[in-house]
C-alpha cells in the first residue's frame, strides 16, 4: 500500500540478498527500514515485534529459513541438515499463537527436503519464501473483494458513511500487502462506498495507532477509540459492522485474535451488529477441533502494560504509568467462540462456521 504516496510491501529483499522490513516499533512517527542479514535477526524481529500480524509473521519465518539456508550453505550435507533443523525450531518457537508461522516453517521443511545440496537448498528456500509472500498478496486481494461486497451491501441503504469498527491492526502492515480487514475497506472505498472507520487503540501495544496511520496514508477517514468505547457506540447505533482479523481460527470457527476481540464480539451480539472475521486460509487450523481450550495464548512481558511508548518533543520516549512494584498480567490474545461470528471472509468466499472447513478445503492449506 502507500506511504507518502509511494507503494510498499511490508517485507522485501534488497540488492544484497538481505531481507528488509518496516520496523513497526517506530511507527507511526518514523518510517524506518530494518535489514535482516541472518536468520537470528528474523527470530528477534518476530519475537520482539519489530513486525507483527499473523500473515507477515509467516512470511518473515519463511524468509528467515532462507537466510539460515544461505548462511549455512557452505557446510557439508549432514552439518547443514543439523543446523537447519535448529534454525527452523528457533523460528517456529518465536511466537506461539499465530498458526501462519508454523504453516510457513513446514512449507520450508518441504522445500529443504526436495533439495539435493546445501546450495540448492538456499535457492529452493528463497523461491519458496517469495512464493509465500506473493501468495499472501493474492490471498489478501481476493479476500478484499469478498469483504467489499459485504460492505457495499451494508452501505446501500445508508444516507451516511458506513461505520466500520476494527480491533488491533489487520492492515497491510500485518500482511505482505493489502491487509485482511483493510483489504475489504480499501476495495470498498475504490468502489465508491462511503466509509468511516472506528479504530480501537488496542492496548497495551496500541496497535490501533498503526491502523489509523495506515488508513490515513491511504485516504480513509477514521477515528481512534479507547478500547472500552466500542460497546457504547454500538448501543447508540453508531457502528454498522465489526470486522477483525485472526491469528488462528480452529476447525469449528473459534477465533484467536488480539486481546479484547471477545468483548467486541459480545457487544456486537448484544446489539445486533454483524461481526465478521477476515480469515486468510493460512490462518485456518483445520487440525485443531476447537479453540477455547486448545489455542495457546501468548503471555507477554508486563512492561508492555506498565509503560507507554510514544513521542515527546519530537523524540521517542517511554513513560511508566503505574506505581513502582505494580504487577501486571499481559495475555496477548483471547478466543472468540464461533457462535458470536456472523461470517468468515476468506479469499475463497464468505462462510459461516458450519461451512468453513469445507469452504477452505481447496485453500492455501490444501495447496501446501
Amino acid at each position: 500500500m502507500l506511504i507518502d504516496g509511494h507503494p510498499y510491501r511490508s517485507i522485501w529483499e534488497d540488492d544484497h540478498g538481505a531481507v528488509c522490513i518496516i520496523d513497526q516499533r517506530r511507527l507511526p512517527f518514523t518510517v524506518s527500514v530494518e535489514r535482516l542479514a541472518g536468520y537470528r535477526d528474523a527470530v528477534i524481529a518476530i519475537r520482539d515485534m519489530h513486525l507483527r500480524g499473523a500473515p507477515l509473521i509467516g512470511a518473515a519465518g519463511a524468509y528467515g529459513a532462507y537466510l539460515a539456508a544461505r548462511e549455512y550453505s557452505g557446510l557439508d550435507q549432514a552439518d547443514f541438515e543439523a543446523a537447519m533443523g535448529s534454525a527452523l525450531a528457533e523460528l517456529d518457537a518465536a511466537r506461539p499463537t499465530a498458526v501462519n508461522l508454523r504453516w510457513a516453517v513446514e512449507r520450508m521443511r518441504k522445500a529443504l527436503a526436495g533439495a539435493s545440496s546445501p546450495k540448492e537448498a538456499a535457492q529452493a528456500t528463497l523461491a519458496e519464501a517469495r512464493a509465500i509472500a506473493d501468495e499472501d498478496v493474492a490471498i489478501c486481494a481476493a479476500l478484499g473483494m469478498h469483504g467489499a461486497d459485504i460492505l457495499k451491501r451494508l452501505a446501500a441503504d445508508k444516507g451516511r458513511p458506513l461505520n466500520v469498527l476494527t480491533h488491533c491492526n489487520a492492515g497491510w502492515l500485518a500482511t505482505v500487502d493489502h491487509g485482511t480487514v483493510t483489504a475489504a475497506i480499501y476495495e470498498a472505498a475504490r468502489r465508491g462506498v462511503r466509509l468511516h472507520v472506528w479504530v480501537d487503540e488496542t492496548r497495551p501495544r496500541v496497535q490501533g495507532a498503526l491502523t489509523s496511520w495506515e488508513l490515513g496514508q491511504n485516504g480513509v477517514p477514521n477515528t481512534v477509540l479507547c478500547d472500552n468505547a466500542g460497546g457504547h457506540l454500538m448501543q447508540r447505533g453508531q457502528v454498522d459492522v465489526v470486522i477483525v482479523g485472526t491469528d488462528r481460527t480452529a476447525a469449528n470457527g473459534d477465533v484467536a485474535n488480539k486481546i479484547g476481540t471477545y468483548l467486541k464480539a459480545l457487544a456486537a451480539h448484544d446489539n445486533g451488529v454483524p461481526f465478521y472475521v477476515a480469515l486468510p486460509s493460512p490462518s485456518f487450523d483445520p487440525a485443531l477441533p476447537e479453540g477455547l481450550r486448545s489455542i495457546p495464548i501468548e503471555e507477554r512481558a508486563q512492561d508492555e502494560v506498565l509503560t507507554i511508548h510514544g513521542q515527546a518533543d519530537g523524540k521517542a520516549a517511554s513513560l511508566g504509568i503505574y506505581a513502582p512494584g505494580t504487577v501486571a498480567a499481559n495475555p496477548g490474545f483471547d478466543v472468540t467462540p464461533a457462535r458470536l461470528v456472523t461470517g468468515y471472509i476468506t479469499e475463497l468466499g464468505v462462510f459461516d462456521a458450519a461451512g468453513l472447513r469445507a469452504g477452505l478445503a481447496g485453500g492455501a492449506h490444501g495447496r501446501a
